[in-house]
C-alpha cells in the first residue's frame, strides 16, 4: 500500500490546489483557535474545488459533537482529526452518525506517550487512523518540532499493532524520508515544514515534501 500523505493547515483554495496537483491524499482545514483556523463557511468555498478524489480532512480541539456534524455538513467534509481534548464519546457518535463514509483520525502527543501515559486511542475502533505528533505547552500540533524517532520506532510504532499510525511534528521535506525509514508509518502529515508562513504554503516545499515522501526507502524486517 502508499504512503498516506496529507498536507495540513490549508487556508486557500490556491494552497489546497497546489497539495492536491503534487499528488497528495489529503488536505486538512484547522477548525480551531490557531494562526491557520478557517470557518466552516471558507472551507465550504474551497471545497467544492477540489479534486473529488482527494480527502477533505477537518481538525477540531475540544469541539462538542454538534458542532463537528455541523462543520463536516456545511464545508463536506470526508474526514475529522479529533485532538486529545475532544470528549472520547464523540467519536462512537460520529460513527453511528456517518458510517465509515467519514474517515475518523486521533491524535496522540509523542511527549505524553514517553512519560508513561499509554496510548489508549490507538485501541479505539470507532477511530481509522492515529497521528502522533509533538506538541508544546502552547500548542497541539503545528508545532515545527520532531521528537525521538528511535524512541518511537520502539514504543507506539510498533510492528504488531493494527492501528494505522501517521507520523506527524516537524516533518519537513529535508527530514520526511529519514522519519518514514525510521518510523515505517502508514501516513505522514504537514503543517509548519511546508509554510512560508503560518497558514500560507510554500509551493516549493510541498511539492518536494511530497516527492521525497514518495520517494523514501524503508528497508529491514
Amino acid at each position: 500500500m502508499s504512503l498516506w500523505i496529507k498536507i495540513c493547515a490549508n487556508t486557500s483554495l490556491e494552497d489546497a490546489m497546489v497539495a492536491a496537483e503534487a499528488g497528495a491524499d489529503a488536505v486538512g482545514f484547522v477548525f480551531a483557535p490557531s494562526p491557520r483556523r478557517v470557518t466552516a463557511e471558507q472551507a465550504a468555498a474551497i471545497v467544492p474545488r477540489l479534486p473529488a478524489k482527494i480527502e477533505k480532512i477537518g481538525v477540531f480541539v475540544d469541539a462538542a459533537f454538534d458542532e463537528i456534524v455541523a462543520t463536516v455538513e456545511a464545508a463536506a467534509l470526508t474526514g475529522v482529526q479529533l485532538h486529545w481534548a475532544t470528549p472520547i464519546e464523540v467519536r462512537p457518535k460520529l460513527r453511528a452518525r456517518f458510517g465509515r463514509r467519514l474517515r475518523i483520525i486521533d491524535v496522540v502527543h509523542f511527549q505524553e506517550v514517553a512519560q508513561g501515559g499509554a496510548p489508549a486511542l490507538a485501541f479505539n475502533t470507532d477511530a481509522d487512523a492515529l497521528v502522533v505528533d509533538s506538541r508544546t505547552a502552547t500548542a497541539v500540533g503545528g508545532t515545527g518540532q520532531t521528537y525521538d524517532w528511535e524512541m518511537a520506532r520502539q514504543t507506539i510504532f510498533l510492528t504488531s499493532l493494527q492501528t494505522k499510525l501517521i507520523a506527524a511534528g516537524g516533518l519537513t521535506p529535508e527530514n520526511v524520508a529519514e522519519a518514514i525509514a525510521v518510523l515505517r508509518p502508514w501516513g505522514v502529515d504537514v503543517v509548519s515544514g511546508v509554510e512560508a508562513a503560518p497558514g500560507r504554503k510554500n509551493a516549493a516545499k510541498v511539492r518536494a515534501f511530497i516527492e521525497n515522501a514518495r520517494g523514501a526507502k524503508v528497508s529491514g524486517p
